[in-house]
């Protein structure tokens, strides 16, 4: 009887009682009421990047025009002079040049790696099992970084490596992979490909889903071949998510550090090598402050880091006005 009666009982709908709120308000101080609220919503997330990526930033700046040291408060001006020290190392350039190669190399597998298995996902597979394997894509994401890197490197171990194991099988010579200056930073790309590849399949499954499934019906009952369809419909709909998963891999692969300190050395001191063969511009960065202090000179790395990073943003972002469909 008791539930019989809380059943019948009106529910309150808060939504509604808000609104009758606000309408009983004169529409200016209405008005204001809103504005609160929703700066109220934003000031924490403000807040916590004001403190811990804005103030930084700016300060980062600053430093990078001062010969400036952690262990003294003196700082002196010297204007671009850091930046013309940092242009005239050959190290730096190398190490540009490694970025550069990294960056290429992953954006494009990544995106046709990551959007194959999500179509792979979305279509060969029921349901049901569907999700175990979107776990299964997703599962290597979410596993700390340093401890599958040291897994990768047992396995591109020369000696008794799985790696090598499978080349052997297919009678492929062994390779020295991160003991080799031509396959260490490939031996790298693979490790962060298989860590970073589910977040990408989960994007393109989520773009995937938003392709109206009468669209492709059509086009199948016309005679379109699946590859036809995949042209015409499927890839120009999904060139959002496209562009957003390009523009987030090249921003995390110009920023790779963990994967390569991890994999090439680490706290051994061997990080980026064999002869500099896989120091990345990210690498440098932590090398020259926290290992040569010279933090003046890593703040001007990081600016120039940052430039690039938004020079890249926004060419891409120049591009995707022109071929990026929005319905």
């Amino acid at each position: 009887m008791a539930l019989d009666l809380a059943l019948r009982e009106p529910r309150v709908d808060f939504g509604e009682v808000s609104r009758r709120r606000r309408l009983a308000l004169p529409p200016r101080l209405a008005a204001v009421q809103e504005k609160l609220v929703g700066y109220g919503l934003v000031l924490p997330a403000a807040a916590v990047f004001t403190v811990f990526f804005y103030i930084p930033a700016i300060y980062l700046l600053y430093i990078s025009f001062f010969h400036w040291s952690i262990l003294s408060p003196a700082t002196d001006f010297v204007g671009l002079k850091n930046f013309h020290t940092l242009f005239a190392q050959p190290l730096f350039w190398k190490s540009l040049l490694n970025s550069a190669y990294y960056t290429v190399v992953m954006i494009p597998a990544t995106v046709f790696l990551a959007l194959g298995v999500a179509l792979l996902l979305r279509e060969g597979l029921t349901a049901k099992r569907g999700g175990v394997f979107r776990a299964a894509v997703f599962l290597p994401h979410v596993t700390p970084v340093v401890a599958t890197s040291i897994i990768w490197v047992w396995i591109f171990n020369p000696h008794f490596g799985l790696a090598n194991y499978l080349l052997n099988l297919v009678h492929l010579p062994a390779l020295g992979w991160l003991e080799s200056t031509q396959w260490a930073l490939p031996a790298v790309m693979i490790d962060s490909l298989w860590h970073s590849l589910g977040l990408y399949v989960i994007i393109f499954l989520a773009g995937l889903s938003r392709v109206p499934r009468e669209l492709l019906e059509v086009a199948s009952l016309d005679g379109a071949k699946r590859s036809r369809i995949f042209r015409r419909i499927v890839w120009p709909m999904i060139s959002p998510t496209t562009f957003f998963v390009v523009v987030l891999a090249t921003i995390n692969t110009w920023q790779a550090f963990s994967q390569i300190y991890t994999m090439t050395g680490g706290a051994h001191g061997g990080a980026g090598g064999p002869a500099f063969s896989t120091t990345t511009d990210a690498v440098l960065v932590y090398q020259t402050a926290f290992i040569y202090l010279h933090f003046s000179l890593g703040a001007a790395m990081s600016v120039v880091l940052f430039l690039i990073i938004l020079t890249l943003t926004g060419v891409q972002k120049w591009i995707s006005d022109k071929i990026v469909f929005y319905r």
